[in-house]
């Protein structure tokens, strides 16, 4: 297998996801660069990269929860919370 940069560091053609995130690769949604470039600079990621990260995801939450959550609340409980005071 080649390494070829051009291939690795140019994510699909954004699509519109919402007025402020995109998405590139299935399942990876991100505030749209536009929005960011003036306060945050943007890096290039290898697309791999950008995989390996969303692949991740929920063994780093997973951690994170064992480490520093005394709960984990879902968002459904959270919106019949907020529905219940109402």
């Amino acid at each position: 297998m080649s390494y070829r940069y051009s291939a690795e560091n140019t994510p699909p053609t954004p699509e519109r996801a919402s007025e402020v995130a995109i998405t590139t690769h299935e399942h990876v949604y991100e505030v749209d660069p536009r929005l960011m470039e003036l306060h945050v600079l943007q890096q290039t990621f290898p697309n791999w990269d950008t995989l390996r990260i969303m692949h991740a995801r929920h063994d780093h939450l997973a951690w994170m929860h064992t480490h520093f959550a005394e709960k984990t609340v879902t968002g459904s409980e959270l919106i019949a919370e907020i529905e219940d005071s109402r």
